[in-house]
């Protein structure tokens, strides 16, 4: 009986036709289970089970696929509508949504918190931030900075807690008391839950002193 070669990757017809989003899809995948580092275009198309000629067709290099999985798990960025709720118990909310996100991929998003590009205008946690800003009192003209400084502060928040550091300096005795380089218990998640909202809470209370909020009241 004669075996059935199998063609060449990439000269196969495929079942289903190469697009961005499967592409986008699929790289989140790989970045989930190994990393930013470890996802290449050569690995992508293995993957995909295409030719990797293929897939510059629909992306131009590796940068490009980042750029679109950050916009694709970005989108899905979803906090309910509360606009009835006091602004501050929309921001906790916020916040703890952001933190869940972050947590469901947490190696693409420890790499996206060190991009400068990471929030766009149209991106929902911007919207969302944004419009609880503006609820809050602040004037229009502040709210883009108050917006960026608090993204800065959950970000690098969040960038500690996904890499470990959070946890190891939170653990950190007030003066050296044993060898150098001696373990640490690792902190329990309840602690890391307190902690968050600790931040936020802190976050909460900035806003509400805002001087340029209290010359909006006055």
């Amino acid at each position: 009986m004669e075996t059935q070669r199998r063609a060449p990757r990439g000269t196969r017809k495929r079942d289903v036709p190469l697009t961005k989003d499967g592409i986008y899809a699929k790289a989140l995948e790989l970045i989930d289970a190994d990393g930013v580092e470890a996802l290449s275009m050569r690995k992508l198309a293995t993957a995909l089970d295409a030719n990797p000629m293929s897939l510059y067709h629909h992306v131009p290099n590796k940068d490009a696929v980042l750029r679109g999985v950050t916009e694709r798990v970005g989108s899905q960025f979803r906090t309910p509508e509360r606009v009835d709720a006091p602004w501050q118990d929309r921001l906790r909310q916020l916040a703890l949504d952001f933190r869940a996100l972050s947590h469901q991929h947490p190696k693409l998003m420890g790499y996206s918190f060190g991009r400068a590009d990471f929030i766009q205008p149209e991106d929902p946690l911007w919207q969302g931030l944004t419009d609880t800003l503006a609820a809050a009192g602040l004037p229009t003209s502040e709210v883009p900075r108050v917006a960026g400084t608090l993204c800065a502060v959950f970000s690098g928040l969040l960038g500690g807690e996904l890499t470990g550091a959070l946890q190891r300096w939170s653990s950190l005795p007030p003066a050296p008391t044993g060898p150098r380089g001696e373990d640490t218990p690792p902190l329990p998640q309840a602690a890391l839950d307190t902690m968050f909202s600790w931040a936020v809470d802190a976050v909460i209370t900035g806003v509400e002193g805002h001087p340029a909020r209290a010359r909006e009241e006055a």
